[in-house]
């Protein structure tokens, strides 16, 4: 896990090197500054030699102008490094999800992934940032402060002998009982970030069955669920000022009284009982700050876990770089194609078809019969349980991933446009578009009347989601946008639900009549929107129930006569 992490440091590592060292540099300078105070008191203000107080002073005000800049320098690089780190490792992150198939997304789940590319990456960020400076910074303090009590007051040493054992008990009690609300507080992100993605994206539906009191419940009690941990946390937390100034007032009684017989008797000087109190408060609060450490890397781990987990999971589907780069043509075939999500029972069993180049297939059937599962096998959405998919006379699975997806455009049934205009979303299909290649797309997908009706027509501007555009809008961009990509099949997964039956008429009459080299595989609970199709499949619970034209079925399949009827009964095509 570690190495996993720490490789992403890349082109930080100098200063992830450097600072340890200005923080040595920092922590020795801050040492050396009651020393000198000590020589000042003892051998210039206690005799009067003002020449031995400026020479010290001087020194003093050097050792803390070199104490200020290590820190400041410490600070940058740290900085610096951490932000670097965390910047490369949320890049992995990215690139590694990109490469993730829906089976992937599916098992670590959306919400997860978004927590753990920005409060899990935040949480190891700030704990990489300690981990340079504090780690080295409070042992480091620890050490030299021990050694310039035991040379200032050695006689006062054996206090803080007992002292640190006591101290480092009381931080081990604190940072223990803190350490499980703080990762059940940590846990909680996963939940809050699920019910505020499901309820910004589900706003209208939330809006439109007037829940939002009921999912502002929700809402709260996910929220309270973390400030209920960090709370106990931060409550147990709150303890160890207390604690520590209670044992430090008590070690400063002790020392006072031991200390100030030392000095009546000769054995010590005011100076160096002064820094004596300042070496142990350096002492105690670098215990503080290494349980401080100890505590967030701790809480961190999980984190560093869970971030470790995405970057080494090997995507479930080869994305095969070296395979094949060419798809020779739009013919598809399914021998004995079965396939199920995870553990569960089969989708589509034992399918056996075959579409020739060019032609239009219809794909019809009752909810839940498999209609998109089949054409997402087509291009490597997911890949088969058994059988063997084929795409232009080849298994899929020999292709370059993303050469077999650039010939296979997909209008899934959640319509998805992204921020920007009209014309930028539309060039997702083909960045090198001509002005002209764009308007034919979209008269093609009867999207160029409502768009050049527009104030800015292609330019106009497209909300977050795509939000300011209708259901039958967003359809009719979207098949715009995969026609752009002149791939050599088109799958249209009941693309055309949203939009009226004589528009629904005009891109099938279209994609027939304009795009003769191209197949074209519809998916639809309508009849009259595969009813010209060359072949019509009818799926029912996951198996093939019958093949043919719309006058075949007609003529001998009885649900598929009793769909039409009903759907036609009245005139009416769109029920």
């Amino acid at each position: 896990m570690l190495k996993t992490l720490l490789s992403r440091v890349e082109q930080y590592k100098k200063y992830a090197f450097i600072t340890p060292l200005l923080m040595i540099g920092e922590v020795a300078m801050e040492v050396l500054i009651p020393t000198l105070m000590a020589i000042i008191v003892d051998s210039g203000v206690s005799s009067g030699d003002m020449d031995s107080v400026f020479r010290i002073g001087i020194l003093i005000i050097l050792a803390a102008f070199l104490s200020l800049s290590f820190g400041m320098a410490g600070a940058w690089t740290a900085s610096k490094a951490s932000a670097g780190f965390a910047a490369n490792i949320r890049r992995d992150l990215y690139g590694k999800i990109m490469d993730f198939s829906f089976a992937d997304i599916d098992r670590f789940s959306t919400s997860s992934l978004i927590t753990r590319m920005t409060t899990d990456v935040q949480n190891v960020q700030q704990s990489f940032q300690m981990m340079i400076r504090i780690c080295f910074r409070a042992p480091v303090m620890f050490v030299f402060a021990i050694v310039m009590v035991y040379h200032n007051g050695r006689s006062l040493s054996t206090v803080l002998a007992v002292a640190i054992p006591i101290v480092t008990c009381l931080v081990f009690l604190v940072f223990r009982h803190s350490y499980s609300s703080f990762t059940a507080a940590f846990r909680g992100y996963d939940v809050f970030n699920r019910v505020v993605q499901e309820n910004l994206n589900g706003i209208r539906t939330v809006k439109a069955y007037v829940r939002e009191e009921q999912q502002q419940e929700i809402f709260n009690e996910a929220t309270e669920n973390i400030r209920r941990n960090f709370r106990h946390g931060q409550i147990i937390m709150a303890l160890m000022n207390p604690l520590m100034m209670s044992v430090a007032y008590i070690c400063m009684i002790i020392i006072s009284y031991f200390g100030a017989h030392l000095i009546n008797i000769g054995h010590m000087g005011t100076g160096e009982l002064m820094s004596v109190y300042t070496y142990m408060g350096q002492i105690l609060s670098s215990l503080v700050m290494t349980g401080m450490v100890i505590v967030m890397l701790s809480v961190s781990h999980a984190s560093m876990v869970r971030i470790a987990e995405v970057l080494n999971t090997k995507p479930s589907m080869d994305i095969n770089p070296d395979g094949v780069k060419e798809v020779k043509d739009g013919s598809v075939e399914f021998d004995h194609v079965s396939f199920g999500y995870g553990k569960t029972s089969k989708v589509l069993d034992d399918i056996n078809l075959r579409f020739n180049s060019g032609e239009m297939i219809g794909i019809i059937g009752n909810t839940g019969s498999g209609k998109s599962t089949l054409i997402s096998l087509i291009a490597r959405l997911y890949d088969v349980t058994s059988g063997t998919v084929k795409v232009g006379g080849r298994d899929v699975r020999e292709y370059n991933l993303q050469a077999l997806r650039n010939e296979v455009s997909v209008v899934l049934q959640k319509n998805t446009l992204f921020t920007g205009t009209v014309e930028e979303n539309l060039r997702w299909g083909n960045p090198d578009a001509t002005d002209e290649e764009i308007k034919r797309a979209c008269d093609v997908a009867a999207a160029s009347p409502f768009v050049e009706a527009m104030k800015d027509g292609y330019k106009s501007h497209v909300e977050q989601g795509g939000t300011n555009f209708s259901g039958g809008q967003k359809q009719r961009l979207c098949i715009a946008r995969a026609l752009l990509k002149k791939p050599k099949i088109l799958i249209m997964d009941d693309s055309t639900s949203a939009v009226d039956t004589a528009t629904d008429a005009s891109i099938r009459k279209a994609l027939k009549e304009d795009v003769t080299d191209l197949t074209k595989i519809i998916i639809s609970q309508r009849v009259s929107s595969v009813m010209d199709a060359d072949q019509i499949v009818m799926l029912k619970n996951g198996r093939i129930d019958d093949i043919g034209t719309h006058s075949e079925l007609l003529e001998r399949n009885d649900d598929y006569r009793d769909l039409y009827e009903t759907q036609t009964r009245g005139g009416n095509l769109d029920a």
